[in-house]
């Protein structure tokens, strides 16, 4: 039997003040007032009130031996010099004003970061969207959530780390990406676990899914992992895409098959008589073109946003995994959040997995039809040869700790 591997992500952001972080604070009000002690000290100074002139600038260059230096300035470098102060203290005003705006929170208000790699045409970033809108609907405006694309504030597996050290609130997530640290999670890539797609939602709306959001708080080794699940979002089923004809598990013999990062999803192309070969997914392109990789495998959406049929004209729909993106907030944030704002955000949450499902059912379609315009050819196969060929892998990774899990899915209506 295989043993989950558990791996540590959570590693510390690098700390202010180091020798790569150097930052220099200054207090914008300060700057205002410096600004205003050095405009009305050199005024004071060109109208010949060099006595007052030395109260305003001899705290900020020591003492002045006398004014006569100040007077053999020229007229235009004494205007030059006035213009620059006048930009100081314009400049610290201005800083200053908005340095109160920003630290001045609205009371009775949380405001949450949101953060996910994918672009905003994307059916996550649409439900995400309907999630803050929903919460701060329901909550009356008490919650605000600041939602961040596009890899804006980091890639995946970076949202994923701020989220366990409590830096970022809430993002989405791959469930075989959990399963690198939280070893339950690795069932969900399983070939073949779910029947169908309307099994697949019964399981994550049901007394498994919750659980599995719950487990999501401790690692294999019992430590708190920093994560709280909110709830799921549709990722639809993965299948493989060819350069060559595939209908059955028999022809992907030979292939190198690019497969995630992932020891479930490698076994399993192994099983299948393929060679499992990991690529990142925004090098695939060119490993594809190139001749790397034979093929590689996952939903209509991605096949088609990646453009990958322009070089893989084959699509065999064998449904072989349905992996959900898990919506996870911080542990940090959930502990600091009150039964009524729990309440509203697991609402907001329930309702916004709803309409993106529905969204990825129809951007699931359309990526069928404009697959098949594009000239691929789109294989209904019987996933029977898919299923027996890989059945083995549910077996090596069923042990003490998964049974009850896998009993559980499999039992679930």
């Amino acid at each position: 039997m295989a043993t989950f591997s558990s791996r540590r992500l959570d590693k510390p952001e690098p700390q202010l003040g180091t020798a790569t972080h150097l930052r220099l604070q200054v207090d914008p009000r300060g700057s205002a007032m410096i600004g205003l002690a050095l405009f009305i000290g050199q005024f004071c100074f060109l109208s010949g009130g060099g006595g007052l002139g030395r109260v305003f600038l001899e705290p900020v260059f020591g003492p002045v031996e006398s004014n006569k230096t100040l007077h053999s300035v020229s007229k235009s470098t004494s205007f030059l010099i006035t213009g620059i102060l006048i930009g100081i203290l314009a400049a610290g005003g201005w800083f200053s004003w908005l340095g109160g705006k920003k630290s001045q929170s609205t009371p009775g208000v949380r405001v949450l970061k949101v953060a996910h790699s994918l672009p905003v045409s994307h059916p996550v970033h649409k439900g995400l969207e309907e999630l803050k809108r929903l919460a701060e609907e329901r909550s009356g405006g008490k919650l605000k959530l600041n939602i961040f694309p596009s890899e804006q504030l980091g890639t995946e597996t970076q949202c994923l780390e701020k989220v366990q050290a409590g830096t970022l609130d809430i993002t989405k997530v791959s469930a075989a990406a959990i399963g690198n640290f939280v070893p339950s999670y690795q069932v969900f890539s399983l070939p073949y676990l779910f029947r169908d797609e309307a099994h697949y939602w019964a399981v994550l709306e049901g007394a498994v899914g919750a659980q599995m959001l719950d487990v999501a708080k401790t690692r294999g080794d019992g430590s708190p992992s920093g994560l709280q699940g909110l709830g799921y979002f549709d990722s639809g089923s993965r299948s493989f895409y060819t350069v060559k004809p595939v209908a059955s598990a028999e022809d992907l013999k030979g292939k190198k098959i690019r497969v995630m990062a992932d020891q479930v999803a490698m076994d399993m192309v192994q099983a299948m008589g393929g060679s499992p070969t990991p690529i990142s997914f925004g090098e695939l392109y060119t490993a594809l073109k190139q001749g790397t990789v034979d093929g590689a495998e996952n939903n209509p959406p991605s096949f088609v946003s990646s453009r990958h049929y322009e070089i893989c004209k084959y699509y065999v729909l064998d449904h072989h995994t349905r992996i959900p993106d898990v919506i996870l907030a911080s542990a940090t944030l959930w502990n600091s959040l009150d039964a009524q704002e729990r309440e509203w955000l697991g609402s907001a949450m329930k309702d916004a997995a709803k309409f993106q499902r529905e969204l990825w059912k129809a951007e699931t379609e359309n990526s069928l039809a404009l697959l098949r315009k594009e000239g691929v050819n789109i294989i209904e196969a019987d996933p029977a040869s898919f299923r027996a060929a890989s059945a083995s892998i549910v077996e090596k990774y069923t042990n003490e700790t998964t049974r009850p899990l896998i009993d559980n899915i499999r039992a679930a209506n």
